[in-house]
């Protein structure tokens, strides 16, 4: 694999047509009744049935498969509060990222506001554009109350992908290296090492999974979360311990899972040769993670090591996630991304990485084999199965759940329809040259 440089990203972001991403129509414009057809006098005639009942939008514009993707740019990234503008090239590679994968469109929206009262009601009043809308790069503990609030004024999906994304994609690392491993989940002493967006959420997704809260102890710069500590938000509250620990050295000391969610270089070799018997360690720093690839396999032989790089085995990455997350919701018309979806994402992944990988994969990996065990734990992003097995366990997940608007009836067609969208929207962008 090539190593990025300034110059390259740089030119890649500038040549031919200048950023990532297009608008383009989808109906003719050959003649002069074609563009009266699409603008006037034709297209009062469906503005008119969308105000006698709003869900004809889903009908006659581009709404159920339009995505706003939202940031005002305060943690962009491992950048940090580098503002909303600075941001733009990331929301613009996430919308990117939205069609290549599960051909859904993007607006991104960059908002020039870290008041989270003014954020959440400009969110609110731009939402009736959308299909559903990704919040991205806000930093925390504001992130939680916009995505709390919003989801409870709107009826289309609100989904923070920082908390979620990683909580779901390593969720299914998870199912997957405790079967390896022999251990039992509910039995399962984790350490977080981070006490951000993405901590807590995965640690609330790991409780549903299975771990027990009285097992988990969460680490954040200052030390270990415990009823010592009286600097502590209502946020990092919830996962305060009350056993007698002080240090991350001391928290992983016997532990089974550590997850890192924080900086380079926070676990020594000392810390990993603590922990318990067959140990699991998620470390997801970037670019840089928590204890190196390298330290790591040399200190322990009965590793489970995962990262959120592509040049390591069993990288975490959130694109395994949001785009068919979102395809599921939006196919059903979903209300919201509940719980009930978001567990059902990591069961669907952490099934996939069982069955035999495609020769594409292989390929587009250069690698001669792909075997579920340590060093495979999740399905890589560019197998083309994810969007036909993640997308319909969200989709049902919804509909069991009660709050899909448009249940599916004939899943068989609908998963040919997924592999259908895919294949068809990879043959047209084929086409495009950068010059």
């Amino acid at each position: 694999m090539h190593k990025v440089t300034k110059e390259d990203a740089l030119i890649y972001h500038s040549r031919g047509r200048h950023g990532k991403i297009e608008v383009i129509p989808t109906k003719p414009y050959d003649n002069q009744f074609d563009l009266s057809l699409a603008y006037t006098p034709g297209v009062a005639y469906p503005c008119l049935e969308i105000e006698k009942a709003p869900e004809n939008a889903y009908n006659y514009t581009a709404k159920g498969n339009l995505v706003a993707v939202i940031s005002n740019g305060t943690a962009v990234l491992g950048l940090g509060d580098i503002g909303a503008l600075a941001g733009k090239p990331v929301m613009e590679g996430k919308g990117l990222l939205f069609k290549i994968f599960a051909d859904i469109d993007v607006f991104d929206i960059e908002v020039n506001e870290k008041d989270p009262e003014k954020l959440i009601q400009i969110c609110a009043a731009i939402a009736p554009t959308f299909g559903g809308i990704n919040l991205e790069d806000i930093k925390a503990p504001e992130c939680f109350e916009v995505e709390t609030r919003l989801k409870s004024m709107l009826d289309i999906p609100v989904f923070h992908d920082d908390q979620h994304g990683t909580a779901i994609i390593s969720g299914a690392g998870l199912l997957n290296a405790v079967e390896i491993t022999g251990k039992k989940i509910e039995e399962i002493r984790m350490v977080v090492c981070g006490a951000g967006a993405a901590a807590i959420s995965c640690s609330r997704l790991y409780i549903s999974l299975g771990i027990r809260r009285e097992n988990i102890v969460m680490v954040d710069s200052k030390g270990v979360l415990n009823r010592k500590r009286e600097d502590l938000n209502k946020y990092k509250q919830e996962f305060v311990t009350g056993r007698d620990l002080d240090t991350l050295a001391e928290a992983v000391k016997g532990a089974d899972l550590f997850l890192g969610l924080s900086a380079a270089n926070m676990m020594t070799k000392e810390m990993l040769a603590s922990m318990a018997e067959n140990p699991i360690v998620f470390a997801m720093a970037n670019p840089n993670p928590e204890i190196s690839f390298e330290d790591a396999m040399a200190t322990r032989k009965d590793l489970i090591f995962a990262t959120g790089r592509s040049d390591y085995p069993n990288q975490i990455n959130n694109v395994l996630g949001f785009p068919f997350i979102f395809r599921g919701a939006l196919d059903v018309r979903a209300s919201t991304i509940n719980e009930e979806m978001k567990m059902a994402a990591s069961k669907a992944l952490a099934e996939l990485a069982k069955k035999p990988v495609p020769v594409c994969v292989l390929k587009a990996y250069e690698v001669e084999e792909l075997v579920f065990g340590r060093e495979y734990i999740i399905p890589k992003p560019l197998d083309p199965r994810l969007i036909s097995c993640v997308a319909p366990a969200v989709a049902k997940a919804a509909i069991d759940s009660g709050v899909a608007k448009y249940p599916v009836t004939d899943w068989d067609a609908y998963r040919k329809s997924l592999d259908r969208r895919l294949s068809e929207h990879i043959k047209r962008v084929s086409k495009c040259n950068v010059d």
